[in-house]
């Protein structure tokens, strides 16, 4: 059997496969519990479990976590940890570059590029059929490119980053700050209070256009429960893109959102289904 796990900034998700079929799933709030504690967990009542992959809303590389902003991390050098102390396999990879993955292989493509919005905000990239990652695993860090200055910080330590104007974290934020109902809807911010909606909108578009502009892709997918639930910007982002962008890097160019269900789960499972 096989474990898959989606360790994202906000929940815990896990699915144990045999034979290519869901047998049980599993969730929990990030900020409640350790990934490895929660993960032991799950093996201590899942004896036949044999492999585990993990898409990991953060930066690791050769199975060690660098950093998760959002994340519980109780133990770094998680792979030698599960392999020595259980007698698994185990695989680990950021959690969009596991997306773009997904992607790629759904839309047919050499040249793909990913940016999720959900609790943060990230982007995965194959260029020339090539996943690109870095010397130390945290290329296409989209979140934290410098945009402007923010009276907030960062889960990176910095106070100028484009997470902290695009992403569920930005929204949450920006509505205290001006002490608007935690509740409102991205659409009720565009029609109630056009200075936050409008803020989150130009950090989209601008990081849009750094991908567009960087990565020339073929195929540019938009993924993320702020997406989900906002599929109407999709088509803004198609309409104003080209005042962001140039005009040769947008000939070529589709722009679609996801229509996988978990494209980074789906990404970690590559080589086991």
């Amino acid at each position: 059997m096989t474990l898959a796990v989606d360790a994202g900034g906000t929940y815990l998700r896990g699915e144990i496969y045999q034979n290519g079929m869901v047998k049980k799933s599993f969730r929990d709030k990030s900020a409640d519990i350790g990934l490895v504690a929660w993960i032991e967990g799950i093996l201590k009542e899942n004896e036949d479990i044999k492999t585990i992959c993990v898409s990991f809303a953060g930066q690791v590389k050769d199975g060690v976590i660098l950093s998760a902003p959002n994340i519980i991390i109780d133990e770094k050098n998680i792979k030698i940890y599960f392999e020595s102390h259980f007698g698994v396999e185990f695989f680990i990879q950021n959690d969009l570059n596991c997306a773009v993955l997904a992607e790629a292989r759904y839309f047919k493509s050499d040249d793909v590029c990913a940016i999720y919005i959900g609790t943060g905000l990230g982007l995965g990239v194959i260029s020339s059929s090539k996943l690109i990652s870095g010397k130390d695993g945290v290329a296409t860090e989209l979140g934290h490119i410098p945009y402007k200055s923010s009276p907030f910080v960062c889960g990176c330590g910095k106070k100028n980053c484009l997470e902290l104007f695009c992403s569920g974290i930005a929204l949450k934020n920006l509505k205290n700050y001006y002490d608007l109902d935690e509740n409102l809807t991205l659409k009720e911010l565009k029609n109630m209070h056009s200075v936050v909606y409008t803020e989150f909108e130009k950090a989209l578009l601008y990081s849009v256009a750094i991908t567009i502009t960087l990565f020339n892709p073929e195929v540019l997918v938009l993924g993320g429960g702020i997406i989900q639930n906002n599929p109407d910007l999709l088509e803004i982002v198609k309409l104003k893109i080209k005042e962001y962008a140039m005009g040769v890097s947008l000939k070529n160019l589709k722009i679609e959102q996801t229509r996988l269900e978990n494209a980074s789960l789906s990404g970690a499972m590559l080589k086991e289904i």
